[in-house]
């Protein structure tokens, strides 16, 4: 590979998406690696960048020529196979790739030899936490999914005194407490809400009671490995729904942010949850891209249910594409400093375990 290597971020495809892989600051930082950066016009206007704001930059009209030639191509969401098939032979490809999502798209990689890192992949430990783009764009989704829960309410979120007497405060309820609930926990208390916070791992408490919530218990533990929570057993989960239920009749807020890295989002809120709802609730529901921890909730669509609201929005991380972008393009940095170096241009360690443990394929093979 050359001495200098060749970084390139072509316009994102996918529908609504508005982030970018590389801003302004990581640009300056990638040419100060000793990086080329090449990036296809436009791409950064959908998060608010410039092409002028790229300064050091090569922007360039010619995207197939752009995927042709990049050492490094770094992207949000991965264009189609048709394009990765434009790839430059051994190239270097980083992004949210979804490796689950199209094995058709393993197999473009590994046909043209493609050393890929899907940042999903990436060990969640100290040393990662620069890198976590899971992490950092959760943080946006669960401050937008209350935002939008906060607009489809039919109240305020706030207790108010007026001449016209007392509004009492929401009621929400934020399910699970990884980054994007904690997150929703600290918008909704921003607000003015009445905020309870759920996970079935007890040590969220602590947590949730810090940013001013109050932890629901149910009587449930599912403490598991790596910050995740392990599955319910059967008997867990009627336990947990029965419990679940009976609060829910008094909640006027609801956004669920519960998730498994690679599984169907778990079904938390039955049908029958809803129907025991008041009228006017509403239901935020983050998982709808895994399909959804409600059981009624339409990914990409806000519908309603016996006069409960529930939006299962997509992608949330891009409305707030700006900041998203900064947070994501530094992740995407700090991980390509791991193999940036100013002597051979690209190094890989393979003794590195983010380096390793990242990979999807490697040399005409799939490594996990």
């Amino acid at each position: 590979m050359a001495s200098t290597p060749i970084i390139g971020f072509a316009r994102e495809t996918a529908p609504g998406e508005r982030r970018a892989a590389i801003s302004p600051e990581t640009c300056k930082k990638l040419l100060a690696a000793g990086a080329k950066v090449r990036i296809e016009s436009g791409a950064g206007m959908p998060a608010g960048f410039t092409d002028e704001s790229y300064a050091g930059a090569e922007i360039v009209s010619d995207r197939s020529g752009l995927l042709a030639g990049a050492d490094v191509l770094v992207c949000v969401q991965p264009p189609g196979n048709a394009e990765l098939e434009r790839l430059k032979e051994g190239a270097i490809f980083v992004g949210l790739l979804a490796p689950h999502a199209d094995v058709a798209r393993i197999d473009t990689l590994v046909s043209r030899k493609a050393t890929s890192f899907p940042l999903e992949k990436l060990p969640r430990t100290t040393r990662a936490q620069a890198m976590d783009v899971l992490s950092s764009q959760a943080g946006m989704a669960g401050y937008k999914a209350v935002l939008i829960a906060a607009q489809l309410a039919p109240r305020f979120f706030p207790m108010l005194t007026t001449a016209a007497g007392t509004i009492r405060p929401s009621k929400v309820l934020i399910v699970g407490a990884g980054v994007a609930g904690l997150q929703a926990i600290a918008t909704a208390r921003r607000l003015g809400a009445q905020v309870e916070g759920f996970d079935v791992r007890p040590e969220t408490r602590e947590q949730i009671e810090s940013l001013g919530g109050k932890f629901l218990d149910l009587g449930v533990s599912a403490k598991g490995e790596g910050g995740y929570a392990r599955e319910l057993t059967a008997e867990e989960r009627a336990e947990q729904q029965r419990r679940l239920g009976e609060h829910l009749k008094n909640v006027d807020v609801i956004v669920t942010t519960a998730a498994v890295p690679g599984r169907p989002a778990p079904k938390i809120v039955t049908a029958a949850m809803v129907q025991g709802m008041k009228p006017g609730s509403v239901i935020v529901d983050l998982a709808a891209e895994t399909g959804g921890n409600c059981e009624l909730t339409r990914p990409g669509e806000t519908i309603e249910s016996g006069g409960v609201a529930i939006a299962g929005p997509l992608n949330l991380a891009s409305m707030g594409a700006l900041h998203a972008s900064e947070m994501y393009a530094r992740n995407v940095f700090n991980f390509l400093s791991l193999m940036l170096d100013k002597e051979q241009g690209i190094k890989l360690d393979w003794e590195d375990e983010l380096i390793a443990k990242t990979c999807l394929t490697h040399a005409g093979e799939r490594k996990a």
